[in-house]
Parts: structure tokens; C-alpha cells; sequence
């Protein structure tokens, strides 16, 4: 999978894709907006079943509960926590269809790095054009598409000729 000008090229096919507000960046930080360059792993697959069929055999299911950690102060920062839960963090189980299938890169995980950047996914856009905070955005039908064909052994590749 390789980020380019004219969108997520994967399989022989040129995805139109999203990419963060803050553009494609060297020195990522956590708030910055902007998605990291680089390799990036794909470490795993969140799906909501109560919206969803399991996209993929090792894809698992987001719980009303399941929060992301992006407070660098706290232990936990860049992992998966639950709620309760009383540091800053980003709900899983949104009331908005952005969410329903979260495929996980390895941007800072497992073993964080405090303050550079927590959570790059790649998830469904809000509309075209419209930026994220970072990840990487594909419409929800490019995105379903995908996910059965994404394995461990798939990568992110985000060109360093892409950064400002």
C-alpha cells in the first residue's frame, strides 16, 4: 500500500484517499495533524459488529468501551484502554460511521515514544477532500473493500517525497 499524489495505491489500483491536515511530515507530533512518512506495519483490524460483518478472519470487534489513549503524560499513551477512563483520548465506538473498521498501523506502537504522534489508522473518510487528523482516510466502500486483502505482512508506505 503506497500513499501517492493521486491517492492509496494497493493491488493495482489508485484509491482516492485522505491524509492529515497538517500534511505529510518528517517530525511527526502528537496534535501536529499531519501524517508520518515512512514504513509503516499493519498491526491490526477493529471492526464494530453491531454495524458490520467481520471484515476480516483476524480482524477484532470494537466494544462501546474501547478508547484510544493520546494523553503523552500518561502511561498508557498510544494503547488501546477503556473506559472509565480519565486521561485524553479518542472514543472507538463513534456515533458517526468513521470508525466502524479501523485498520491499525505500527506508527509509535507498541513501545511509544511520548509526544510523536499516537494512533495513525486507516479508517473511513468524513466526505472527500476532507482532512484527518493524521491518518489515512478512504471512502467506505474502497475501505471494505480492502480489509479482507490487508494481511500482517502488508505495509503502509508514506514516500518521504511526499513531505513538505
Amino acid at each position: 500500500m503506497v500513499l501517492t499524489r493521486q491517492g492509496l495505491r494497493f493491488l493495482g489500483r489508485v484509491l482516492p484517499c485522505t491524509i492529515g491536515r497538517g500534511g505529510v511530515t518528517r517530525d511527526k507530533r502528537e496534535g501536529d495533524g499531519a501524517t508520518p512518512v515512512g514504513v509503516h506495519r499493519i498491526v491490526g483490524m477493529l471492526y464494530r459488529p453491531d454495524r458490520m460483518v467481520r471484515p476480516a478472519d483476524w480482524a477484532l470487534p470494537l466494544g462501546p468501551r474501547d478508547l484510544w489513549s493520546d494523553d503523552p503524560r500518561h502511561e498508557d499513551y498510544n494503547l488501546m484502554v477503556r473506559a472509565p477512563y480519565p486521561h485524553s483520548h479518542e472514543r472507538l465506538s463513534r456515533a458517526d460511521p468513521m470508525y466502524d473498521l479501523i485498520i491499525l498501523t505500527g506508527w509509535n506502537w507498541p513501545r511509544a515514544e511520548r509526544g510523536r504522534g499516537s494512533a495513525i489508522f486507516i479508517h473511513q473518510w468524513r466526505r472527500p477532500g476532507a482532512p484527518t487528523a493524521g491518518c489515512i482516510g478512504l471512502s467506505r466502500q474502497d475501505l471494505r473493500s480492502i480489509a479482507p486483502l490487508i494481511r500482517y505482512t502488508t505495509r503502509l508506505i508514506v514516500p518521504d517525497a511526499l513531505a513538505d
